[in-house]
């Protein structure tokens, strides 16, 4: 008999965790702020993650990401030369009030070069220049970036320039910007080693990489800064200790010395307080996915690779686990395909979500089969619209199955 995920989820739902979880122990002044382990995407620490703001200067992390791409697939390459436009100088110059890597207007800039006066010295006429030779304007890139951003799951960030000037609806959170920093230590290794550069000398004229944990003995090793009257003062961060590497952003402080301070502070606490649990082996059945149409009423759903989870130290407490999919899968289903996310929560804080796939291959089924399981469907979409129209709530597509885990 074909169990249903629904009837699972509401099982799921009724289970009641063996003790309660600790709550965050780290208080922050900071209105924003997430603190995330690099290899397992455990989350640590969040506050108002999810939280629209003006990313200021981080926005930069999104024009890198744009030629961090062209460079990797050959599109340029690090002596491809940029000619320094006047609306580059003018508006991103010194003369712009804002960072700058003090480039003369009709100058042509190798890309290396530009490079650092975009991470090391966060220059705006480095940033405006890039995205006025690459799109032909400021604006074409802008478009860029946001379509970059939702191809690499920044779900809630759209940019309107390459400096992160202050703009109408130019807005990030924290989460993608953890996302993003993330993407861009993973994807490319060799040249985010730039960012952990100290200073960088354009014009002769020598600047400090404004990062403020890199002179700090904590192993930071990039991103990036931010600063607008709007939105305070932000960080975009990472720092490896011990192999372990934390990804950090905040934003919203008053002061660089509070920026500073709290990020030091925040780093120290997550790689002190918190040890890695595992919560599933790699390859161990997770749920239990139902198919439609197929030779079988379901798919095992699997992790490719063991999923950890960093808890505080000590802790004995469980976590709650749950895979979401649209579903019931229509079949054919393909070994190995993605077929959702597996989520597990920490009390309140969304501690993991990564990808889950099918466990084994589930080939077309019989003619009979599928009648059956269109006669099945239809009852069960009868009953959804009853649970739909008790509730007050739209028709569902989300399935999930739910355990309560207790790491080992």
């Amino acid at each position: 008999m074909r169990t249903s995920l629904w009837t699972l989820l509401a099982a799921a739902c009724a289970l009641a965790l063996a003790q309660p979880v600790r709550a965050q122990s780290f208080q922050t002044a900071a209105p924003h702020a997430i603190l995330m382990d690099a290899e397992s995407g455990s989350v640590l620490f969040e506050k108002a993650a999810d939280e629209p703001f003006a990313p200021a200067s981080m926005a930069k992390l999104m024009t890198t990401d744009i030629v961090f791409e062209a460079l990797k697939s050959g599109r340029l390459s690090m002596d491809t030369e940029f000619t320094v436009t006047e609306d580059a100088w003018r508006r991103g110059g010194a003369g712009g009030g804002g960072s700058s890597m003090f480039a003369q207007v009709n100058s042509r800039i190798k890309m290396s070069d530009l490079i650092r006066g975009l991470i090391v010295q966060s220059g705006n006429d480095a940033a405006i220049t890039i995205a006025e030779n690459m799109a032909g304007s400021e604006a074409a890139f802008a478009s860029m970036m946001t379509r970059r951003a939702a191809e690499i799951g920044l779900t809630r960030s759209t940019f309107r320039n390459a400096t992160g000037y202050s703009a109408p609806d130019q807005k990030v959170t924290a989460r993608d910007m953890a996302k993003l920093a993330l993407h861009l230590i993973e994807t490319y290794p060799d040249l985010y080693k730039i960012f952990a550069e100290r200073e960088f000398t354009w014009n002769k004229i020598k600047q400090q990489n404004r990062n403020p944990l890199l002179t700090l003995d904590i192993g930071a090793d990039g991103l990036k800064t931010g600063y607008l009257e709007e939105s305070g003062y932000a960080l975009t961060a990472s720092a490896v200790q011990n192999g372990q590497r934390l990804i950090l952003v905040l934003s919203g402080l008053k002061t660089a010395r509070d920026r500073a301070s709290e990020s030091r502070k925040l780093m120290e606490w997550g790689f002190r307080a918190f040890e890695p649990r595992q919560v599933f082996a790699s390859g161990e059945t997770v749920a239990e996915a139902s198919v439609y149409g197929g030779e079988k009423g379901s798919v095992p759903v699997v992790a490719k690779r063991p999923v950890r989870l960093l808890l505080p130290r000590g802790s004995g407490d469980r976590v709650t686990a749950r895979v979401v999919y649209q579903g019931p899968l229509p079949a054919p289903v393909e070994e190995g395909q993605e077929i959702g996310r597996l989520r597990v929560m920490r009390g309140d804080v969304l501690a993991l979500d990564q990808p889950v796939y099918a466990g084994e291959a589930v080939g077309p089924g019989t003619l009979s089969q599928r009648a059956m399981d269109a006669a099945l469907e239809v009852g069960t979409d009868l009953v959804r619209r009853a649970f739909d129209k008790a509730s007050g709530k739209g028709k569902a597509t989300d399935k999930a199955a739910e355990k309560a885990a207790n790491p080992s």
